[in-house]
């Protein structure tokens, strides 16, 4: 089976990392892994990758240091982190820093899989128009890019995700669990604030710095833009 994607994983546990590997391998996937830090920025730097699996505590350079290094170098890339710290100030740290997802340790590895298939389907799909516009916001689809007054906006591509689910909803209410469907590919709640933290984001990027506010809520109900 020809690979498909090609994905960098950063892991110290070798038990750990030779399962993932394994199994992204035997799905088409092909996986170079990185036992440390300092490797992991030397393979980021030579190799084009589609997505990025990173572990937090690694020896010489922590996945903190490294999601900020990748999100420097490319800005589009997902980076899904990996983490046994589950508390919701880690994961709010590790979306700060621009990772698109973060996975709790010890995890079911399906879990791990739908989670890297979703992102990378997600790429491939052709956007339904060039572009959209907004007041003075304009979505570029095709390079994933963000404008507002013609000031370039930097989003990940969660962000990028969630903000173009509202945009082409515009002056609709989009609930909470259809968010959760459509931009984390979830069914149920998995009872966390990461929407709330993800609006929040989108929200000082979006509208802090400009005099005209375009995503609101509804309180009990969900977010739109207008």
């Amino acid at each position: 089976m020809l690979a498909k994607h090609r994905i960098l994983l950063v892991e110290d546990e070798v038990k750990l990392s030779k399962i993932i590997c394994e199994e992204l391998n035997a799905n088409g996937y092909q996986t170079d892994i990185a036992g440390d830090g300092l490797e992991a920025s030397r393979l980021f730097a030579e190799n084009n990758y589609a997505l990025v699996l990173l572990d937090i505590n690694l020896p010489y350079k922590n996945g903190y240091v490294l999601c900020r290094e990748f999100r420097d170098q490319n800005n589009k890339i997902p980076i899904i982190m990996l983490s046994a710290a589950g508390e919701i100030h880690d994961k709010v740290e590790a979306f700060n820093i621009g990772a698109d997802d973060y996975i709790v340790k010890p995890f079911h590895f399906s879990e791990l899989f739908a989670r890297v298939k979703v992102f990378l389907k997600r790429s491939e799909l052709p956007a339904q128009s060039d572009k959209l516009t907004v007041e003075d916001m304009e979505i570029n689809f095709l390079n994933k890019t963000v404008t507002r007054a013609g000031v370039v906006i930097p989003l990940t591509a969660k962000e990028f995700t969630l903000l173009s689910l509202l945009a082409r909803n515009r002056d609709r209410v989009i609930s909470k669990q259809e968010i959760l469907e459509k931009v984390w590919d979830l069914s149920f709640d998995t009872g966390t604030n990461t929407i709330e933290v993800y609006i929040s984001f989108l929200r000082n990027k979006i509208d802090k710095p400009f005099p005209l506010k375009l995503i609101h809520t509804k309180p009990g109900f969900g977010y739109y833009i207008k």
